[in-house]
């Protein structure tokens, strides 16, 4: 009961941060809808297999980017705790690495989840309508992608020391993971040489699990992209916990 305290406590605690930050939470809803609307747009009336037009196309995509930039900017404020002395608090709590853990990622999720359902609504409204079956699906699946990305910030924040330094570790990790992701365009387009990174990035097989959601048809079978999907956030847990372990040690 303890340790579901302090992740419920941890959890809250990241919530109400994130709300009372007005700036933080538009901001993330803004950037999304203009790639979706400006960009979208801009490209015309191009389609794609299972598509009406270039904004269905991108919407799975501008979603997981819309999860992608919430979540492991979450990282930040690892940085941010220590050096307020709160983290130091928190870890001196009888409480396990895990449970810290845990609680900071389902923080992340939360934040990340709150624009990616707005995105979702506003998406089904005014371009492609869904099942209630399939918003479900696609709730899922995000859910999943902002886990392991949520992970993944909070790993490269217990890593860093300033936050000037993980904004740039940061930018060479977000930004590629989501340009090879065929989050714009079909993987199959890019040259034979560039290809293969798009096999290698996690965040391929989020974009296409929710194409194969939203429009029936993908680049991968559907169980690849959930193994993928799930061996992501697996291993990018388990490194969570160890880089918290670590913080606990360095306290």
């Amino acid at each position: 009961m303890l340790e579901l305290n302090a992740v419920y406590a941890i959890w809250l605690r990241e919530i109400k941060v994130y709300l009372r930050e007005k700036e933080r939470v538009i901001s993330s809803i803004v950037s999304p809808i203009l790639w979706l609307f400006v960009f979208g747009s801009g490209i015309g009336e191009t389609t794609y297999p299972g598509t009406s037009n270039y904004q269905a196309f991108i919407l799975p995509g501008i979603l997981v980017m819309s999860v992608l930039f919430v979540s492991v900017f979450y990282g930040l404020y690892i940085i941010w705790d220590r050096r307020l002395d709160f983290l130091k608090e928190v870890l001196v709590a009888p409480v396990s690495r895990a449970s810290i853990f845990l609680g900071k990622v389902l923080g992340g999720v939360s934040d990340a989840m709150l624009q990616a359902v707005i995105l979702l609504v506003i998406g089904t409204l005014l371009i492609i309508p869904l099942e209630p079956i399939r918003i479900l699906y696609i709730l899922l699946i995000l859910t999943l992608i902002s886990f392991s990305t949520a992970s993944m910030g909070l790993v490269l924040g217990a890593n860093m020391r300033s936050q000037e330094g993980f904004i740039l570790i940061i930018n060479f990790v977000m930004w590629p993971m989501f340009f090879f992701s065929g989050a714009l365009f079909p993987i199959s387009n890019l040259p034979e040489v560039i290809r293969p990174i798009s096999t290698v990035d996690p965040l391929t097989y989020a974009v296409d699990a929710l194409r194969t959601i939203f429009f029936g048809t993908g680049a991968f079978p559907f169980y690849i992209d959930i193994v993928v999907l799930l061996a992501f956030a697996a291993v990018t847990a388990i490194l969570g916990v160890i880089s918290f372990g670590n913080l606990q040690q360095a306290k």
